[in-house]
């Protein structure tokens, strides 16, 4: 038998312990920064940071690459990969199974409409008479790193969020920031915002805004460097690119200002660097004007890079557009590092840079080079109305079909006493007839199996009870639906799911690792990283090794 003060001091000792392995698995820093910049650059596959890894500037992404910590092998798990959800999940640490955002919009089953991922009714347009101003993060239903950021410090941190798109905005900053700003071209080319966040623009966004300083971003886009050198694409003209209305062939040099009035205005500005540009130039406004990174309590700004997004859907892959795009952004990472440090003072901010999601490379070149792939211009589901008429007699037992789902009538199917798990199942034998589909599941397979790995798992975690439809299917290898010209993203292949995940400066560790990482990591390592909440819908883990 022990004694008392033997048996005591074992359990201090094992009280001790326990209490030091749990903070050494967090590993939070004594020394928290006091600026956490989230990157997301849209659309941008991982092997960019190796394709024109000779033509970077060492301060840019090679800057990030050498002195911080690489996640070489970092991927989205879940379908769909595109730009709604993939800025929900990386910042809520959630997939769209839980956070709710399951596509960029989504058919609504009770009101029977479609839904933008961003739209509310209740809010108004700000600093711009948008379309589609009225927006807020409603939809999203969980919370995200940065607004655990906030209720940590008493909503002492401030949060700003800045994209080219709204849900770029929007979804990083979360529900609590002090302000989410995105740029409305066309005929205004003005950077506004929701009533969610205020009544008015800050005076510093008014100035951004005039006329004058917009039109600084429309001008001629020529390759940064003599064109010769961009080895790592295809020719200057291919059959594979769309380019501009106005201009009959996708050649450099784009004058932008005479191309203004056949491309929606100002919206040109998104399809080329100068978008990217502006995004900085916008964001360091933010900084200064914010006082980010000037107190005690630790700030978050997210910078959605969308341009990348824009060139790639209009160009493709291999288009020396892309190319020039991502060495200009490039040097564009270099300015925001440069002013960071001199601003915000090097070791006081911690960087992450990631992607919502990759790209497929155009089918055409791929058919070209004896690749499978190939473009559907549209879904045609006309024989599976056949075969239900066929089967049940009537011709009204789908009442949708998108995101690669299909919606049942549910109602109907009840009032002909159907059984709705037999018409679900006769929809998937049906579908996957059809030959550029590759697998098809029903919504009751998602709630009653557990899937542990491939597309499957993808489904079941982008599949959410209340929102998804009856019927889920995956499009083969190599096919989008799109245009011939140009491509798109969406998939669970790996060219959708693998990007790039890079963290630079306070508390992270220099390094690289090839061990699996996924999106759903992000927010955990960088709440850990501060020592704070994980975010409400979280099941991610934390990436150990990227922090000390």
């Amino acid at each position: 038998m022990y004694s008392k003060v033997t048996y005591l001091f074992l359990l201090l000792s094992i009280f001790s312990c326990n209490t030091s392995l749990e903070v050494s698995s967090y590993k939070v820093s004594n020394n928290k920064p006091k600026l956490v910049v989230g990157v997301v650059v849209d659309q941008m596959r991982f092997e960019y940071l190796n394709r024109f890894k000779n033509k970077y500037s060492s301060q840019g992404f090679l800057r990030l690459m050498n002195e911080g910590y690489s996640c070489n092998n970092h991927h989205f798990n879940y379908i769909p990969t595109v730009t709604g959800p993939g800025h929900a999940s990386i910042f809520s640490g959630a997939t769209p199974s839980v956070h709710g955002i399951v596509g960029n919009d989504w058919y609504d089953k009770t009101n029977e409409s479609t839904v933008y991922c961003t739209s509310d009714s209740k809010y108004i347009p700000v600093g711009a008479a948008a379309k589609y101003g009225k927006v807020a993060p409603t939809n999203l239903k969980v919370t995200t790193v940065a607004d655990q950021n906030r209720i940590f410090t008493q909503m002492k941190g401030k949060t700003i969020g800045v994209s080219i798109k709204d849900r770029g905005a929007i979804f990083p900053s979360g529900h609590t920031a002090n302000g989410a700003y995105w740029f409305e071209g066309l005929d205004e080319g003005k950077w506004m915002t929701s009533s969610y966040y205020m009544d008015e623009l800050p005076e510093w966004v008014r100035k951004f805004n005039t006329r004058s300083n917009i039109s600084n971003y429309v001008k001629t886009w020529n390759t940064l460097y003599d064109i010769s050198v961009y080895q790592e694409s295809g020719p200057d003209n291919s059959n594979y690119e769309k380019g501009f209305n106005g201009k009959a062939s996708p050649v450099f040099p784009y004058d932008l200002k005479d191309l203004m009035a056949s491309n929606e205005g100002f919206d040109i500005i998104k399809t080329s660097p100068f978008g990217n540009t502006m995004i900085t130039d916008f964001a360091l406004s933010a900084i200064e004007a914010e006082g980010l990174g000037d107190d005690a309590f630790t700030d978050f700004l997210t910078i959605s890079y969308s341009s990348t997004d824009y060139v790639g859907h209009n160009f493709g892959l291999s288009s020396v557009e892309l190319q020039d795009t991502y060495l200009r952004l490039d040097l564009e990472i270099e300015r925001l590092l440069n002013y960071l440090d001199k601003n915000v003072g090097e070791g006081n901010y911690t960087l992450f840079l990631t992607a919502d999601h990759g790209a497929a490379e155009v089918p055409a070149y791929l058919s070209d080079i004896n690749v499978p792939g190939s473009n559907i211009a549209k879904d045609d589901f006309s024989s599976l109305f056949d075969a239900l008429k066929t089967k049940y007699e009537t011709s009204d037992l789908v009442k949708n079909i998108s995101n690669d789902q299909v919606f049942l009538n549910q109602e109907r199917i009840l009032s002909l006493q159907l059984n709705l798990e037999e018409v679900q199942r006769f929809v998937v034998n049906e579908i996957i007839k059809y030959p550029f589909l590759n697998n098809a599941y029903t919504a009751t397979t998602m709630q009653s199996t557990y899937f542990e790995s491939g597309l499957p798992m993808l489904l079941q975690n982008g599949y959410n009870q209340k929102i998804s439809g009856d019927v889920l299917f995956t499009l083969q290898p190599g096919v989008i639906v799109y245009g011939s010209k140009g491509t798109t993203h969406g998939s669970g292949y790996t060219y959708d799911t693998h990007v790039p995940l890079l963290f630079y400066g306070n508390g992270v560790q220099k390094g690289t690792s090839y061990e699996p990482t996924n999106v759903t990591d992000v927010a955990p390592t960088i709440s850990a990283l501060l020592g704070i909440s994980f975010p409400s819908g979280a099941t991610g883990t934390i990436i150990e090794k990227v922090i000390y």
